[in-house]
């Protein structure tokens, strides 16, 4: 209790600029750590979905059935799902015309890699913050720092006689900066780094996906 008090009065005996500095790395390690939350239920959600999706899409079901049965979700599918549904839905709008064999796989194609860009940008949404609190954090602590010790340091001219008594409390207080920078970026970069290896991860399966999907789709409009 006594060393939590202690850093307690470290932090509120710095100046009003380290103490600001201090406040920022705070509210940044708490957004952080939200995002992260967000983003781990996002993923564990995601791979739920794929696992049902894959079991149901390979399990020999008719594909218009597959597509109905979706209906009434439309508007919540991710991942594997909406890539389906965005290629499916194109499939049988442009059958519908009669177009051109080709033209109806390069629609479908577009219409699975627009699907799919929009779940990559749903993947990586709140990584640039993850990344920007994991790189400047550490330098927002230790402008914090510099500044205490140079406050400390100017401090040291006004007295007659300069002890380690004397100085030591401003540069403790100063490296209190310094530790809260560390404590928000090295969470926000493992954070960072971890989600990104998932989004890579989860973007090759649905890319996968495309592929054999199109194969599919190629074979059906080929076999009327």
């Amino acid at each position: 209790m006594g060393h939590e008090l202690s850093i307690w009065q470290l932090v509120s005996q710095a100046s009003l600029f380290v103490q600001a500095i201090m406040l920022i790395l705070l509210l940044a390690s708490v957004v952080s750590w939200y995002l992260i939350a967000q983003r781990v239920m996002y993923f564990n959600l995601a791979d739920r979905e794929m696992r049902r999706f894959e079991s149901r899409f390979w399990s020999g079901v008719d594909l218009n059935t597959m597509y109905n049965e979706g209906s009434d979700t439309a508007q919540s599918a991710m991942g594997m799902e909406s890539v389906f549904r965005a290629g499916f839905k194109e499939f049988t709008r442009l059958a519908k015309k009669r177009i051109d064999n080709d033209a109806m796989m390069e629609g479908c194609q577009r219409a699975m890699r627009v699907a799919l860009s929009r779940e990559e940008e749903d993947m990586e949404h709140s990584l640039p913050f993850l990344a920007t609190v994991g790189s400047t954090s550490p330098y927002i602590g230790l402008l914090g720092t510099v500044w205490g010790i140079m406050g400390s340091f100017h401090g040291l001219g006004q007295v007659q006689q300069a002890t380690l008594a004397t100085v030591a409390p401003g540069i403790s207080e100063a490296l209190v900066a310094t530790a809260m920078g560390l404590i928000a970026a090295i969470p926000a970069v493992v954070s960072f780094n971890r989600f990104s290896s998932k989004v890579d991860s989860y973007a090759g399966k649905y890319e996968t996906f495309m592929e054999e999907f199109s194969s599919i789709l190629h074979r059906q409009v080929h076999s009327r």
